[in-house]
């Protein structure tokens, strides 16, 4: 599959928010006054669609509304990027009802994670469009230590060149949409390596226990010369990632993966860099590929964004490791 990769968004350009996941009704109307007026500060226009606030007994809407927002959003005219309201359990319902020949036809940027690594997979398996691993609206109404995340949102989706990610000096795992003052940060301790190598590769990845889902079905990308970046929630412990990862060696193609990044764990998730090490050090499969953890992305903020499709150089030596993005 050939990449597709959409046009960069620009000072003045419209971006629709739409709920393909839980409803836009769980967060509160302060939260989102924060989220649209740093998005504007941006430079952004926000729209949003028309059943993002719909919400039933899961917390979610119909498939049938979830479908017109995301379809409208595509093939509008006036919308030229596309962000998901936060993640959730269920938004591989839509899959089988996307319009995959007309959104090939409709480039455009769309990020979100979490739950959302489920549509962005069977997008990019579909159509080849390059998508992007990044922070939902919700995200945006962060008030403190959203530098980081906003930093690689504009090198990812805003700007050409390509990006080295760096480590952030504090991360956070608190309820900061409860007490935007009240935080608590971690100094940072850096990346982990687990095992050396250069590679480069294409990006696939996100959420694992979502991309776990896509397994057996036509929405699974080929494995086959990616360089995968994985990340899990705090539902997650060491027993679980340890079977949803094999799961993921047990793809065809999985003997092309090229390199693996594992994202930082949420502190629930009771995931130790001792029990991590020891799950990815017990898989013959991992052995002769770069393996670093600990970095920037998934539960725990800030994170960089990353295209999901999009090709990046991965270095793990004892001296130096480096993660380049080069297409997005």
């Amino acid at each position: 599959m050939n990449r597709r990769i959409p046009p960069k968004l620009k000072p003045g350009d419209e971006i629709r928010v739409i709920a393909p996941s839980r409803s836009m009704g769980i967060i509160a109307p302060d939260l989102r006054e924060v989220a649209t007026r740093k998005l504007e500060d941006v430079g952004l226009s926000v729209t949003f669609a028309r059943h993002a606030e719909e919400m039933d007994r899961m917390r979610s809407s119909s498939v049938a509304s979830r479908l017109e927002d995301l379809h409208e959003a595509f093939f509008d005219p006036n919308v030229k990027g596309i962000l998901t309201v936060i993640g959730g359990y269920n938004s591989n319902q839509l899959l089988k009802g996307l319009d995959y020949k007309r959104i090939q036809n409709h480039l455009k940027v769309l990020c979100g994670y979490s739950d959302i690594t489920a549509l962005q997979h069977a997008i990019f398996a579909q159509t080849g469009l390059v998508t992007y691993s990044g922070p939902h609206f919700s995200s945006f109404a962060m008030k403190k230590g959203f530098q980081y995340t906003l930093e690689y949102f504009r090198k990812c989706l805003l700007e050409q060149e390509p990006y080295t990610v760096e480590a952030s000096p504090v991360w956070s795992d608190d309820a900061w949409f409860r007490d935007q003052e009240k935080r608590t940060f971690i100094a940072n301790e850096g990346w982990v390596p687990i095992s050396s190598g250069t590679t480069e590769g294409r990006i696939l990845g996100g959420n694992l226990s979502t991309l776990v889902l896509l397994h057996g079905t036509e929405y699974m990308p080929s494995l086959d010369g990616a360089l995968l970046l994985l990340e899990d929630d705090e539902e997650v412990h060491p027993q679980m990632f340890d079977r949803y990862l094999q799961s993921l060696l047990h793809q065809p193609g999985f003997e092309g993966v090229r390199g693996l990044v594992v994202g930082r764990f949420q502190q629930k998730s009771r995931m130790t860099q001792e029990a991590l090490r020891f799950i990815l050090k017990s898989k013959p499969e991992l052995a002769k590929i770069p393996v670093v953890t600990n970095l920037d992305f998934g539960h725990t903020t800030p994170f960089f964004t990353f295209p999901v499709g999009g090709w990046a150089r991965l270095t793990v030596e004892k001296d130096r490791t480096e993660l380049m993005i080069l297409e997005h």
